[in-house]
């Protein structure tokens, strides 16, 4: 099973966004799960307004429980897992980060979030783990502000940036009540594309070859 874990020590970054439509455009192809690590259980809550449909999110509140879940995951057939962490929670986020297999940071390309990575960065180089900063929620169209948003992760902090942004889009935000995704609300959409493509990314980073839709795994308990 391969494992992503979605890290920043910022809350409002957008990570629970990042690691369900990650889930869900994984959930075509293969068997996916979101381990929801954080106390306000967002991702859990989304999973209820879902009704049940997949990805299967499973709760975890002690690191130590970490690795258990995700062995049971894959004694049950899972073949990626998701990790959305919480903030200001070192000692979730480094046992997420010691069990990945890539790491995505997302940030928002504004002075305070980028300013704030740098903690972020310090947790991702202990880690020795390859690592990715996707840029989320700015504007659609300005390439000064990207520009210097990328001087800054890859300047300042050394850090990697994902060829593919999620910029700000209604469709992320009328689709999570709705216990649904962007691309599940609108295929045709910006948004349905851009996740699509960071997806394609992704599996590429994690080498995954693609498939035919597969039949789900067991739930994890």
């Amino acid at each position: 099973m391969r494992t992503i874990a979605i890290i920043s020590q910022k809350g409002g970054a957008g990570k629970t966004t990042l690691a369900l439509h990650l889930a869900v455009a994984a959930a075509a192809e293969v068997v996916a799960l979101v381990v929801d690590t954080d106390p306000q259980a967002t991702a859990s809550r989304w999973a209820e307004w879902r009704g049940g449909r997949d990805p299967e999110i499973v709760d975890c509140g002690a690191p130590s429980l970490l690795a258990s879940k995700l062995s049971k995951a894959t004694e049950l057939g899972a073949e990626l897992a998701v990790i959305d962490t919480p903030p200001h929670a070192d000692a979730m986020a480094r046992q997420a980060a010691r069990l990945a297999d890539l790491i995505l940071i997302p940030c928002r390309p504004r002075a305070f979030d980028l300013a704030a990575i740098e903690a972020t960065a310090e947790l991702v180089r202990a880690s020795h783990k390859p690592a990715f900063v996707v840029l989320m929620a700015g504007p659609p169209r300005a390439p000064l502000i990207y520009g210097e948003a990328s001087e800054v992760i890859e300047g300042a902090f050394g850090l990697q940036l994902a060829p593919v942004m999620l910029p700000e889009r209604a469709a992320f935000h009328h689709s999570t009540a709705q216990g649904r995704t962007a691309e599940e609300l609108d295929p045709d959409g910006k948004a349905a594309g851009e996740i699509a493509a960071l997806w394609r990314w992704t599996r590429a980073q994690l080498g995954m070859s693609t498939r035919e839709p597969v039949q789900a795994a067991a739930p994890v308990r």
